[in-house]
C-alpha cells in the first residue's frame, strides 16, 4: 500500500459531527448484544435439549440464517425505516421465548424451531451505522476515519463479547444470561431509534429503490477477498489449535483481534495515496504472507504474523466499506454493506469446515500453506477483476 499523506480527518473531528456521538453510542450498545449472545445461546440450548449436538446444530443454523438473510433485512430497513423497530421487537420476543422454552425443557422440536426463526430477525445495526456515517461526514477523509473508528469499535465488542457472555453464564445461569441479552437488545435498539428520531430528515432512503447492489459493476469481485480473508483465519485458527494447543491458540487469536483494532485505527488516521480499488488486492497478498509464517514453527514469528494478519483483515473490511460508498448508489448501500458482512460470515463458516478436513488429512503445516495459497488465488482473482474493470472503463473524450 502506498505511503500515507498528512491532513486527514481526526477521530475527534468525526465524533464531534452533528448527531454522531448519540448514534455511535447507541450502535455500540446494540452491537454489544450480538457480541455477547453466542455462549449464552449455545448453553441455553444445551440446557433445554440435553444435547450438545442438537444445541450446536441449532446455534449454527441460527448463525447461518442470520448471515444469509442479512442483506434482505438491510434492504427492508433501507426502504422502510420503521421496519427497524419491528425487527427489534420481534427479535427480542423470540429470544425471550427461546430462553423460556429452554428453561421449561420444552420439546426439542419447538426449541429448534424458535432458534431457527429467531435468526430471521436480528436488525442490521452494522450496515445501517455505516450508511449513517456516509451521510454524516463531509468528505472522503472523514469517511475513512469514521469507518475505521466504527470497525475498530465493532471488533472490540466482538472480541470482548464472548468473555462477557461467559461471565454472565457463570453468574446467572445460561437461560438468565440469554434474558440479559434480550435486555441489551431492547436498550441498544431503543437508544438507536431515539437517536435516529433526533436526526433531521430521513436517514434511510424510505422507499427509494436503487436496484440490487450485486449487479453493480465491481461490487461482486470485491466480496471475494473478504470471503477469502475470513476463511483463511478460520483455517489458521484451527491449525494453531492442533499445532500448539488451546491455551496458545487463545493467546494467538487474541493477538489477531488486537492487530485488527490497531491496524484499523492506524489506517483511519491517515489519508492513503493510490487507487482505492487496488487496496483489497494488496491487503490480501500481505495477509497471505502472514499466514505462511506459522508453518516455520516459531512462536514469536507466529504471534507477530497473526497480529499483522488481523491488521490486514480489518483494514480490508474498512476498504470494502469505503468501496460500497464509491461503487453503490445511495438507496442500496445498507444492503451492500450487509453483503460484505455476509461474505465474511460465509467465508468463516467455509474455512471452519475446510480447515477441519485439511488438518485432519494433511496436518497443520499443510493447512498453513494451503491458507496462504488460497489467499494468493484471491489476490490474483481480485487483481484480474480490477484490471478488467480498468480496461472496460471508457476513455476520456479526445484521448
Amino acid at each position: 500500500m502506498s505511503r500515507p499523506s498528512r491532513g486527514s480527518a481526526s477521530y475527534r473531528a468525526v465524533l464531534t459531527l452533528p448527531h454522531a456521538p448519540r448514534l455511535f453510542t447507541a450502535a455500540m450498545f446494540a452491537r454489544l448484544s450480538y457480541g455477547v449472545i453466542g455462549l449464552p445461546l449455545l448453553l441455553t440450548l444445551y440446557e433445554g435439549t440435553g444435547s450438545y449436538a442438537v444445541a450446536g446444530t441449532v446455534a449454527g443454523l441460527f448463525g447461518l440464517v442470520t448471515a444469509l438473510l442479512g442483506p434482505a433485512r438491510a434492504r427492508l430497513v433501507e426502504r422502510r425505516p420503521a421496519a427497524l423497530t419491528w425487527l427489534s421487537v420481534s427479535y427480542t420476543a423470540l429470544l425471550a421465548a427461546a430462553a423460556t422454552a429452554c428453561a421449561a425443557h420444552a420439546p426439542t422440536a419447538l426449541i429448534a424451531a424458535l432458534g431457527l426463526i429467531t435468526g430471521v430477525f436480528p436488525p442490521p445495526v452494522g450496515p445501517l451505522m455505516r450508511t449513517l456515517w456516509g451521510r454524516l461526514v463531509a468528505d472522503e477523509a472523514q469517511r475513512q476515519s469514521a469507518l475505521s473508528l466504527d470497525t475498530a469499535a465493532e471488533s472490540t465488542v466482538f472480541a470482548l463479547g464472548p468473555l462477557l457472555g461467559g461471565l454472565l453464564v457463570a453468574a446467572l445461569g445460561a437461560p438468565a444470561a440469554l434474558g440479559v441479552c434480550t435486555l441489551l437488545v431492547l436498550t441498544g435498539f431503543g437508544l438507536l431509534a431515539a437517536a435516529l428520531r433526533g436526526v433531521p430528515g430521513s436517514v434511510c432512503s424510505g422507499g427509494v429503490r436503487s436496484g440490487n447492489p450485486l449487479r453493480v459493476k465491481g461490487f461482486r469481485p470485491m466480496l471475494l477477498p473478504v470471503l477469502g480473508a475470513a476463511a483463511a483465519f478460520s483455517v489458521c485458527e484451527l491449525a494453531i489449535v492442533v499445532a500448539r494447543g488451546t491455551v496458545a491458540a487463545g493467546v494467538l487469536t487474541t493477538l489477531f483481534a488486537v492487530g485488527g483494532v490497531l491496524g484499523g485505527l492506524l489506517y483511519g488516521g491517515h489519508r492513503w495515496r493510490g487507487p482505492l480499488r487496488r487496496r483489497p488486492v494488496l491487503l490480501v497478498a500481505a495477509a497471505a504472507c502472514c499466514y505462511a509464517v506459522p508453518a516455520v514453527d516459531a512462536l514469536a514469528a507466529t504471534a507477530m504474523a497473526l497480529l499483522c494478519a488481523g491488521a490486514c483483515t480489518d483494514v480490508l473490511l474498512i476498504t470494502a466499506y469505503q468501496l460500497v460508498e464509491e461503487l453503490v448508489p445511495e438507496g442500496a448501500r445498507t444492503e451492500a454493506g450487509a453483503w460484505v458482512n455476509t461474505a465474511y460470515n460465509l467465508g468463516a463458516a467455509f474455512g471452519a469446515a475446510a480447515g477441519g478436513v485439511l488438518v485432519d488429512r494433511a496436518g497443520p503445516v499443510t493447512a498453513f500453506g494451503g491458507t496462504a495459497g488460497m489467499l494468493v488465488c484471491c489476490a490474483a482473482a481480485g487483481a484480474a477483476a480490477t484490471l478488467g474493470a480498468v480496461r472496460r472503463r471508457p476513455s476520456p473524450a479526445g484521448a
